[in-house]
């Protein structure tokens, strides 16, 4: 949902920066890279020793690269396939540090089972609702759905509360609870965004195949009826045998004489 929202506001923002790089002979697919190292870097090296507010600084500060690449390439007019595939692929590595990160907190001095299970969910949910859309594209399928839960919501309310959370250590009291209760949210929204493009999918994929079915019955009916057209101009009857006159006649004696 974000999505629909948030990314025309940020490009907007983002553009005289992009601009900047572009002056400055960088390239899209240079700050794909880039963007992803930093959030990777900034999610497994703070986030599992528990310091989450530098943490979330580090990866916000890289995060936004998703959107200059993207801008950057519109305003050369390179947009291409192997830019979208390299920016999709990335994406889902840097998603995997962050939850990874968090999921190697809890399961070290976060000593909480629960939540590192709860963070490997996100992870590997995360990851299966873009390959749900990724996929249903792929076999011809527009997947008209916005998921409760997409990309962005994930990384904005993992973020914010893992900000938010690391201010613990900088004395604010009672306020890292907002961590685990963002994993739950993101959990169960992620959930609900599978199930409800995975029915997307059921269902445009029915639809479809009624119309293949549907044309497929018609090519047959307008063949049976021009070879039923084409039968009856073979039957059709031929007129009488002109009858054979005296001249002929004659002939026919004089050949067999």
């Amino acid at each position: 949902m974000l999505n629909k929202y948030a990314r025309a506001f940020f490009t907007r923002v983002l553009t005289p920066f992009a601009a900047f790089l572009i002056r400055r002979g960088v390239s899209p697919d240079t700050v794909t890279l880039i963007g992803t190292a930093g959030v990777v870097a900034g999610a497994l090296v703070f986030y599992p020793r528990g310091e989450f507010f530098w943490g979330t600084v580090v990866i916000t500060l890289f995060v936004f690269s998703d959107l200059v690449d993207g801008n950057m390439a519109r305003q050369l007019g390179r947009s291409s396939r192997w830019g979208a595939f390299l920016d999709s692929t990335l994406d889902r590595v840097a998603d995997g540090a962050i939850f990874g990160g968090f999921a190697l907190w809890y399961a070290g001095g976060g000593h909480d089972n629960i939540l590192c299970a709860v963070s490997i969910f996100c992870l590997a949910s995360g990851q299966v609702v873009s390959y749900t859309k990724a996929r249903g594209e792929s076999i011809g399928l527009p997947v008209a759905v916005n998921g409760l839960v997409e990309r962005a919501e994930r990384l904005v309310i993992s973020l914010v509360a893992a900000g938010l959370a690391g201010l613990h250590a900088f004395g604010v009291p009672g306020i890292d609870v907002l961590l685990p209760v963002a994993l739950w949210l993101v959990a169960v929204g992620s959930l609900v965004t599978l199930v409800q493009r995975v029915v997307t999918v059921r269902r445009e994929s029915a639809e479809a195949e009624a119309a293949d079915q549907a044309g497929a019955a018609g090519t047959v009916e307008t063949a049976k009826k021009a070879q039923t057209a084409e039968q009856a101009g073979t039957a059709a009857p031929q007129g009488p045998a002109a009858p054979q006159g005296p001249d002929n006649a004659s002939r026919g004696s004089e050949a067999a004489t």
